[in-house]
């Protein structure tokens, strides 16, 4: 999957626009950072990548096809976005992982586990939430990961991730950050917008800064 930003602004209402003349491109196997001062519109431009928004100038190919006519359920089933706040449902630990397999998109995937789910969640440093935890008791740091987790779970093409580490210690920092690498070295495209410096990755990274008049490539 190719997801391509051609030529992008966006504003809402007649405010000034956040944003003009982005371009960027994502598919398999990249890993792309997005940086940027505090306000200048880098979840919106996450946003865009899965049609939560809309851009006001310029156009979102998938595969080299315009987006307008796309099935959005579809595209967010191929190209998930994990939220900074992410929103948890009232239920268990396991209930929220498993829910999305409920949905028809979803379904040709077989529900996982509780041993996989168990290892997934270790996987991130959270050895001590059970799987029978209720999920709104949950430290803000244990929802970002339970959601990056959910995400991971789906097996996207492209994966779309808002501070996903803002809320975390070094160590859980390191394991969400080896969980993106490793899901980005089997071939899915991996875009991460944060403000903290990213270090640990061993996959070629692709360094963006956005700024009022485009998403301009760094070192």
């Amino acid at each position: 999957m190719r997801l391509e930003l051609q030529s992008v602004g966006l504003s809402f209402g007649s405010n000034e626009p956040q944003f003009e003349d982005v371009d960027l491109s994502v598919e398999g196997g990249d890993l792309v950072i997005i940086e940027g001062p505090s306000g200048c519109g880098k979840s919106n431009l996450l946003r865009l990548l899965n049609r939560l928004h809309e851009p006001t100038t310029g156009q979102l190919l998938i595969d080299g096809a315009s987006a307008v006519d796309s099935d959005t359920v579809n595209l967010r089933r191929r190209a998930i976005l994990v939220a900074q706040t992410p929103t948890v449902r009232q239920g268990t630990v396991r209930d929220n992982l498993c829910w999305p397999f409920t949905f028809r998109v979803n379904r040709r995937w077989p529900r996982p586990t509780d041993d996989m789910l168990r290892r997934r969640l270790d996987g991130l440093l959270l050895q001590e939430v059970t799987l029978d935890d209720e999920s709104r008791t949950l430290s803000v740091g244990q929802r970002q990961r339970l959601a990056l987790l959910g995400a991971l779970l789906l097996e996207p093409e492209i994966l779309l991730c808002d501070e996903p580490t803002a809320s975390l210690d070094g160590a859980s920092r390191a394991a969400v950050e080896t969980q993106l690498e490793t899901r980005c070295t089997a071939g899915a495209g991996v875009v991460v917008v944060t403000h903290q410096d990213i270090t640990t990755f061993s996959t070629t990274v692709r360094r963006t800064r956005l700024h009022r008049h485009g998403l301009q490539e760094t070192a």
